[in-house]
């Protein structure tokens, strides 16, 4: 594994978990590494989760400016990958997740994307869905267009969480300040997100992905969510897609359980070495 202190800005990483297969998490905006707790009990024995808290999230410095943020948190996670693995990542993880599988192909044994929120897919193949989502968005963007932080993250919670958990006003002080403190990061990730400038969405930008994939949304998600994810499986070869009953954006949070049984399939699809 490579030195976090090479990095512009050390971020913190945590194992969580036991088995044999080695599996690199990588966690939504406004979230943190721990919050993976509960898919490593359900996958205990079978899989070691590495985590690590993102720039401006958790335990890690808060992000310096520097860059674009998705290819910042990519060069964080390519230092953690030193021998292939499993990657799974939610949210804006999952693009990072699906950017480390482009660049990487020989060190992701197995990719699982759960409601990977790459805009620049549906906006070729279901521009609808996008304009819904903008306009429902809208009072957050503007919010943070007029300096209103803490609206703003209380907005993007209430859109992206689904109504789970408690309201914004109970939740705990120390809660409220992280999502205040990570909210500067969503507009800052959305050329990465839209204009894709690293070319993933564009013609054979997926063809390095031969590996096997699990595309997994909530059944009550936003509906841009399943029309990335249909676009995404249309560019790939070995995809599984799962649509989980009940849930929303935070269903690697809210039903673990589900997700671990997912990708017991994908890894049987993807062997360790020696496996019978």
């Amino acid at each position: 594994m490579k030195d976090m202190n090479d990095l512009p800005q050390p971020v913190f990483v945590r194992e969580l978990g036991t088995g044999d297969r080695r599996l690199l998490a990588v966690h939504c905006t406004l979230a943190h590494s721990g919050v993976w707790r509960g898919l490593a009990q359900a996958l205990d024995g079978q899989a070691r989760l590495t985590a690590f808290d993102m720039l401006s999230h958790g335990r890690s410095p808060d992000w310096d400016g520097q860059g674009d943020i998705q290819d910042r948190t990519l060069d964080t996670a390519l230092g953690l990958l030193d021998e292939p693995m499993d990657v799974i990542g939610h949210s804006f993880g999952a693009t990072v997740a699906l950017r480390l599988a482009v660049a990487r192909p020989d060190l992701v044994r197995s990719l699982t994307l759960i409601e990977p929120v790459y805009f620049a897919f549906a906006l070729q193949s279901a521009p609808e869905a996008v304009a819904r989502h903008e306009a429902d968005a809208a009072p957050f963007t503007e919010a943070l267009a007029r300096g209103e932080v803490a609206t703003g993250a209380r907005l993007f919670n209430r859109m992206w969480g689904g109504g789970v958990g408690p309201r914004w006003d109970a939740l705990p002080e120390a809660a409220r300040a992280s999502m205040i403190r990570g909210i500067p990061l969503v507009p800052a990730c959305r050329q990465a997100l839209y204009d894709d400038p690293a070319g993933v969405a564009a013609p054979g930008g997926l063809d390095a992905v031969t590996m096997p994939v699990l595309l997994m949304r909530g059944c009550d998600s936003h509906p841009v969510i399943s029309a990335i994810t249909d676009a995404i499986a249309a560019r790939l070869t070995r995809v599984r897609q799962e649509a989980v009953p009940g849930a929303g954006h935070m269903l690697p949070i809210t039903h673990p359980e589900a997700v671990a049984a997912a990708m017991r399939g994908v890894f049987a699809d993807a062997p360790l070495p020696g496996a019978a």
